[in-house]
């Protein structure tokens, strides 16, 4: 199965509701939020008042990913929120597996980030208890970042190490995602698809959505 995730970083914040609406009509099914502290990377973004403005406005899976030092300090304010998947960085987790659980304990999808250059041996002991992988294709911090091609490795192993340890975590990938690269991500094995610029750059969100889950299907389909 394969998920559209637009990512509100690219929206307009001034018509935000209507964006996430338009990009549902074009079949996104998880809204992706960035949060950013200006620590960890360089931006700063939105917190959880704005998580929960967002759950008034759509039914749909709320994906936090929290790009911050001390995600445990702020894992509850972001699940009381209204947060239903929150995912951290490996590089800025001191105790992973202990802040992986926290985020279970608040009953969300607790997921692990890797930045480009982390390898995928770094979430050895943690992808039992994860619900999902996040591999990033661009050095996070901004938007309309160009996808990195040695990214897609790492998609395909995370697929290998699920299949030979029998796990049921699913991959993730954010970052340049769009028109000439959503085949081969999928094909590489990421079922979930973060798209900012790409959904909501230009053009019509839902056709721009639409679009990219018809591109995204078709190459799942090559590939099974």
């Amino acid at each position: 199965m394969i998920d559209l995730a637009p990512s509100i970083l690219a929206a307009d914040f001034a018509h935000l509701a209507d964006q996430v609406e338009q990009a549902t009509a074009g079949g996104a099914s998880v809204i992706h939020v960035d949060v950013m502290d200006g620590h960890f990377v360089p931006n700063l973004t939105v917190g959880p008042p704005l998580v929960k403005s967002l759950r008034q406005a759509t039914r749909l899976p709320l994906d936090c990913h929290l790009m911050i030092e001390n995600p445990d300090l702020f894992i509850p304010d972001f699940a009381d929120a209204g947060a239903d998947w929150i995912s951290v960085h490996q590089e800025a987790c001191r105790h992973l597996n202990r802040t992986l659980n926290l985020i279970k304990q608040h009953n969300c999808r607790a997921g692990v980030v890797i930045n480009p250059a982390t390898p995928v041996e770094t979430l050895s002991e943690v992808l039992d208890i994860v619900d999902y992988v996040l591999v990033m294709s661009v050095n996070p911090g901004f938007g309309a970042q160009k996808f990195i091609p040695s990214t897609l490795h790492k998609m395909r192993r995370l697929a290998e190490i699920r299949a030979e340890r029998g796990y049921r975590f699913r991959i993730e990938v954010d970052g340049g995602v769009g028109m000439d690269t959503v085949a081969e991500v999928v094909r590489a094995g990421a079922e979930i698809l973060v798209a900012g610029n790409a959904v909501f750059g230009k053009g019509n969100p839902a056709a721009n959505a639409q679009a990219l889950l018809e591109a995204a299907r078709s190459a799942n389909l090559q590939r099974v």
